[in-house]
């Protein structure tokens, strides 16, 4: 890869594909972010999951099956994994001192929820003067009362594409647009 990167997959947890909250197109999502967690491995470029801690809420307890990473995500040993408190990835966690620690200049990132986890996560990096490139298929959520879940996702996909940010950059590229930036 040119520029070290990281590849950011946020709360993609058991817990938040449960059948009341079902999420638009798991399975191609799931595929997306495997083959890039592939592509980031292959380059020798970390690979970090955020799980989400609810226990101040009493859900997603740490080692409860809806804290637990889904089945279908590809998970190995070297990744690194980030517990986090809050809607922002970064309040709170370790994920600053991570990042510092590897000199992690630049953010792909893809999870769930766009309108939540997701949207927090990438203002706060935002603040914190990240590269980010959101790979605008890799990310999900749920039908909300007024909108169906790709309505979410294309408005959020949009409103990132026209951020103003403080130093750094963001883009907003789809997966197949990623893998070519990559390889």
């Amino acid at each position: 890869m040119k520029d070290k990167g990281a590849l950011l997959i946020i709360d993609m947890q058991k817990g938040s594909f449960a059948p009341r909250t079902s999420r638009y197109d798991t399975k191609g999502v799931v595929e997306r972010i495997n083959a890039l967690a592939r592509i980031f491995r292959a380059s020798d470029c970390p690979v970090l999951f955020v799980q989400h801690d609810g226990t101040a809420l009493d859900e997603f307890i740490p080692n409860a099956i809806e804290w637990e990473l889904l089945d279908e995500l590809e998970v190995e040993q070297k990744d690194i994994i980030i517990t986090k408190y809050a809607n922002d990835a970064f309040h709170g966690s370790l994920l600053s001192s991570k990042l510092k620690e590897l000199h992690i200049e630049g953010l792909f990132v893809s999870g769930c929820a766009t309108d939540f986890c997701v949207e927090s996560t990438i203002q706060s990096a935002l603040t914190k003067n990240f590269d980010i490139t959101v790979v605008a298929d890799a990310h999900t959520t749920g039908d909300r009362p007024n909108l169906m879940a790709k309505q979410v996702i294309d408005h959020y996909n949009w409103v990132w594409q026209n951020m103003i940010p403080t130093k750094g950059k963001i883009k907003v590229l789809d997966y197949e647009k990623v893998k070519q930036v990559l390889t």
